[in-house]
């Protein structure tokens, strides 16, 4: 593996594809005013041809959080509105009109384009975000804490913990977000980030390794390995467009103990992620708060900043993943608790969610499983990371005692619905 990335450290070279001075160009600077008009009132003009009621999709098979929102009265009112960067309602819910819904999580079945989609959209975003985040309303107020010293606990029985993994999202502010960012949007968003990574230093320093530059062989082993985004085969990322222009201005940064990554443009602007083997949960999350606070540092001090809101948190594509954007995650050994009848409504009860090892598309092997937070809005990252630690270690308590042949009732979680 070691020996592949070596071959792989061809470090982005700016000069061969868009220069700094080039993608500082903003759009009014290129011209084309009246045809940038006319796109706008032809789009209106297309619309006005029909009734909104024959434009109203066909949503009675899906189950999707779309699904139960989106009334025919709401989409005729919203129908015509767009926000400041051209990003219509359509656009937002295409995913969720091609895709009525997944095996394993419930999907959203909308995304946002810019920062801006969830005002313009706030009558559908607001009862979406409220569904999928246990309740949180228009006049709830998200709260962040990237102090990893507040942690207690976190270092996991490694005989059942295999690996443990802290990631999450961030956008950078004055761009549209990957569903409908432009190719000069993307390649910005590249430059600024990678620019902002090559500051770093110490453990954190590392490379980018650009997929324009890897061949498939090489692509297909860093995702094997876990360490690189799947190639856009999921419909859930190709209907809403975030698959255009595949591979342009994607990649993925890591340093050099190969713990801290950046993915740059695939769902988001940028995935951070801090991973290692092992049980050692509270080490990776404050590795996962050191770098997400130099990174940000680093974009800053070029002039731009990730986009947040005092409500919403910080800003990503999907709805579900507004707020902390954060997901703590373990691979945990439960073969026998995860026979129990009971498992899926432990995890509910501590607010956890199971994986295949593999993904989200994949079973558990051998009892195995990825189990993560299920909240991102509305609790902080210290919060969401102490509630795995303590519900991860309340599982393998449980997964112990069954494997002694005792009776796990009174180590269930009060509040569990049986």
């Amino acid at each position: 593996m070691a020996a592949m990335l070596r071959a792989l450290s061809r470090p982005l070279n700016m000069a061969a594809g868009v220069g700094a001075a080039a993608l500082g160009l903003a759009a009014g600077a290129m011209g084309f005013p009246e045809a940038a008009n006319d796109c706008k009132s032809t789009v209106k003009k297309a619309y006005r041809q029909f009734m909104p009621c024959i434009d109203y999709p066909d949503l009675s098979k899906h189950n999707n959080c779309l699904s139960k929102v989106l009334t025919p009265q709401m989409y005729a009112k919203l129908r015509d509105l767009q926000t400041p960067s051209g990003y219509t309602l359509d656009m937002a819910i295409q995913t969720g009109v091609d895709n009525p819904g997944h095996p394993f999580i419930s999907t959203v079945g909308v995304v946002a384009g810019d920062e801006e989609s969830y005002e313009v959209f706030k009558e559908l975003m607001d009862p979406i975000i409220q569904d999928r985040h246990n309740g949180f309303g228009p006049n709830d107020r998200h709260k962040t804490d990237l102090d990893a010293s507040k942690i207690k606990g976190g270092n996991f029985d490694e005989k059942y913990v295999l690996s443990s993994r802290v990631r999450t999202g961030r956008s950078i502010k004055g761009h549209s977000l990957p569903p409908h960012c432009t190719r000069a949007e993307r390649r910005s968003v590249e430059h600024i980030v990678t620019s902002a990574l090559n500051s770093l230093q110490g453990d954190l320093a590392g490379t980018y390794y650009p997929l324009s530059g890897m061949t498939d062989d090489e692509q297909q082993q860093l995702i094997d390995d876990h360490f690189l985004f799947d190639k856009p085969v999921s419909p859930l990322l190709t209907c809403a467009g975030m698959a255009r222009d595949w591979p342009d201005a994607r990649g993925i940064w890591h340093n050099k103990n190969k713990n801290f990554l950046i993915w740059i443009n695939e769902e988001d602007h940028t995935r951070v992620i801090s991973m290692e083997k092992g049980g050692d949960m509270r080490k990776v999350f404050e590795r996962f708060c050191r770098g997400l606070k130099e990174v940000e540092k680093h974009i800053e001090e070029h002039g731009h900043g990730f986009m947040w809101s005092e409500r919403l948190g910080y800003i990503l594509t999907c709805p579900s993943n507004l707020g902390t954007g954060l997901r703590a995650g373990v691979h945990v050994k439960l073969p026998k608790l995860s026979q129990d009848k009971r498992f899926d409504n432990i995890l509910q009860a501590y607010r956890l969610q199971k994986r295949g090892t593999g993904g989200v598309d994949t079973a558990a092997v051998g009892g195995t499983f990825d189990i993560s937070n299920l909240d991102r809005l509305g609790h902080s990252e210290v919060e969401l990371v102490q509630q795995v630690i303590n519900g991860v270690n309340n599982l393998i308590d449980m997964e112990k005692s069954l494997e002694k042949g005792k009776k796990i009732d009174s180590l269930l979680p009060k509040n569990m619905s049986q």
